[in-house]
């Protein structure tokens, strides 16, 4: 499998893009999953820290790929899924800090991605653009982790009613909502504050490396207001199939860990895609996508 293109600079950060040559914006697929999980076993370990990048202009990552994703068994799916966050693990679990440099839409899995690092870095894109866990729209939820990363990027009620409709943010909204931890205002500026982030943030004490991202719901910081956000939203949620769902992941996030989000999250995927609603608006999305 040929790893992805990393370049180490002078200041001892490494810089890791995603790229699928010959396409024109990057989608989560397996193919680039594996490239990716090649590539994080290579990298060096006596570095300052990585920033994550995507090669296209457009998208950081425009999300998983739904036609392969729905062409899996039942058995099949899980053991995709549970792959996948392995190699999302890898990068959660690198031994210095690390940063995703978003410079377009980031949705789904590619969010996702994006929140197993310590840092987000955003700048605006070519045209405004979302960023989100989209998959409620189609039925279905979260399956590497979203429903508990969200919370603790931004206000934990927001984004838990937001995965649960599957309703994204724009740019803009993204930035009043606090996701960001860096914005600049133009994508030349982007790796060079990402860059930036990864060096300030590797003189600080060491992040926790525990087998889980360092900011999820389930953390002592986050803890408190999801729960509140949890109990808030019950009554609101509970009537709805993929709320019930998100609610369940991120009750199992806060109350047994991490890894228990991710089996809820990947359990409730695959129940949820036979669903009447799953299956008409997959099917939807896909004949929209053929015009």
């Amino acid at each position: 499998m040929t790893p992805l293109p990393f370049e180490t600079h002078s200041d001892g950060i490494l810089v890791l893009k995603l790229e699928q040559p010959g396409k024109p914006v990057v989608v989560l697929d397996e193919e680039l999953i594996r490239r990716l999980d090649a590539t994080l076993d290579a990298l060096p370990r006596n570095i300052v820290g990585l920033v994550l990048a995507s090669a296209s202009e457009r998208v950081f990552v425009a999300g998983a790929d739904l036609n392969a994703i729905q062409a899996l068994s039942d058995d099949q799916l899980h053991r995709y899924l549970a792959y996948a966050s392995s190699v999302y693990a890898k990068l959660s679990q690198l031994p210095y800090p690390t940063a995703a440099a978003i410079n377009g839409a980031a949705l789904g899995g590619g969010l996702e991605l994006a929140m197993h690092c310590d840092g987000l870095i955003g700048a605006p894109g070519v045209k405004p653009y979302p960023v989100g866990l989209p998959e409620a729209g189609l039925g279905i939820c979260p399956g590497w982790g979203g429903t508990c990363l969200l919370p603790a990027r931004i206000d934990a009620t927001d984004a838990i009613r937001r995965t649960a409709a599957g309703k994204t943010l724009m740019f803009d909204e993204a930035v009043a909502a606090g996701l960001f931890d860096v914005v600049v205002a133009d994508q030349a500026s982007l790796l060079g504050a990402a860059k930036l982030w990864v060096s300030s943030t590797a003189r600080e004490p060491r992040i926790e490396r525990d087998g889980a991202p360092s900011r999820h719901a389930g953390r002592v910081k986050w803890a408190a207001n999801a729960v509140r956000a949890c109990d808030a939203l019950r009554g609101e949620l509970a009537g709805s199939q993929t709320g019930a769902a998100v609610l369940a992941c991120v009750d199992a996030g806060l109350t047994k860990g991490w890894n228990a989000c991710l089996d809820t999250e990947q359990r409730e995927l695959v129940r949820l895609r036979h669903t009447p609603q799953a299956r008409e608006a997959i099917a939807a999305f896909f004949a929209k996508s053929k015009k």
